[in-house]
């Protein structure tokens, strides 16, 4: 499906991470595998260290943390959001929204509308096009858009092919109006088809959590993990990416009118830096164009990680300058999307550590 966009614009963008962070070399002693092989697995992967949540800690927390040092900070006043999206897998609650949650805890405004999105590697990029359409009502002036997931807390510590990868964090993307803003290209497809090769089985109503379902189980190779963590099909994830990310970027580019040497910086989705190498070089995007460090510095933390790369790589130039970038998010769902779009002259780019 091929949207187009006009006169919104991202004016400000936070990070969130949690201040514990841990290596690599910490994961590997929870695992029964040689250590030879995992420090090879961190070589080729980008593995290094990752960011997790302390035990109890919720998206929520992540949220109302970044919101709050933007109103003492000055940077957002509370009074002037009139939407609030959250894009999340790991909700505070099955119910009520984790939205309303954020709502009611930093007291806003009643007449503000609060959405949760169950949405994840994609769910930067699906929650800018709910974001860009709500724009379009003349009572909603100003967008928060909160991408934020705790998945640690869904991942087996024993289940190396997994849990090293991943990460916690949120980010808080401000969205509005701009007359004079250019126009947003983007697409998104999804094929519900595919969806056992990211899933956590159990937990929902399908299947309910259990005394059974939080049994660790040996699911090969000596990795131990319960249904009520995430499992990942790793090759057709491996797979999905580079079948079908390139022709969705060159649709994107052949959309907007532009080539490679147009765009300034490609913010893709974080998986791992194998996969987004073997990605650029099928694209045929220089690596020097497409940043690969969210994951060996953080984690992979879903649909955070877009923002993750935009804050980590480019958050002086950003204030001052803007930029052609071409984003894109894919898979849990399985789900993927690209956005086309200039990007700069931000408010506020920064990140903080709770």
């Amino acid at each position: 499906m091929k949207l187009r966009f006009q006169g919104k614009r991202i004016t400000g963008l936070l990070s969130v991470v949690p201040r514990h962070e841990q290596s690599f070399v910490e994961d590997m002693k929870l695992f029964n595998f040689p250590e030879a092989r995992s420090r090879k697995l961190m070589e080729v992967m980008g593995y290094d260290r990752h960011r997790l949540v302390e035990e109890g800690v919720c998206v929520s927390d992540l949220a109302v943390a970044g919101l709050q040092h933007l109103f003492e900070s000055g940077k957002l006043a509370r009074e002037e959001i009139d939407a609030l999206i959250l894009v999340t897998q790991t909700p505070d609650y099955p119910m009520p929204p984790t939205s309303n949650v954020i709502q009611g805890r930093l007291e806003l405004k009643q007449d503000l509308f609060c959405m949760d999105i169950n949405q994840g590697c994609a769910g930067f990029i699906v929650g800018l096009m709910q974001a860009f359409l709500l724009l379009e009502q003349p009572a909603i002036g100003k967008v928060v858009l909160i991408n934020a997931d705790v998945i640690s807390r869904k991942t087996s510590p024993k289940d190396r092919n997994s849990y090293p990868l991943i990460g916690d964090a949120a980010a808080i993307t401000v969205v509005e109006r701009d007359p004079e803003a250019g126009v947003i290209h983007a697409n998104i497809k999804m094929d519900g088809m595919r969806r056992e090769a990211l899933m956590i089985p159990a937990g929902g109503m399908r299947l309910p959590h259990s005394e059974q379902t939080a049994l660790l189980e040996d699911v090969g190779d000596n990795n131990l993990r319960a249904q009520d963590h995430l499992r990942m099909d790793g090759s057709a994830v491996f797979n999905f990416v580079q079948v079908e990310i390139p022709p969705m970027v060159e649709g994107l580019l052949e959309q907007g009118g532009m080539d490679i040497d147009a765009v300034d910086w490609f913010l893709f989705h974080q998986p791992n830096r194998f996969m987004l190498q073997k990605l650029a070089d099928k694209i045929g995007i220089p690596h020097a164009k497409m940043p690969m460090n969210v994951v060996e510095k953080y984690g992979n933390s879903s649909g955070v990680t877009i923002p993750m790369a935009i804050v980590e790589n480019l958050r002086g130039p950003l204030l001052a300058q803007r930029f052609q970038v071409c984003l894109a998010g894919f898979g849990v769902g399985l789900t993927w999307g690209s956005m086309l779009m200039e990007l700069g002259e931000l408010g506020f780019c920064d990140m903080i550590e709770i």
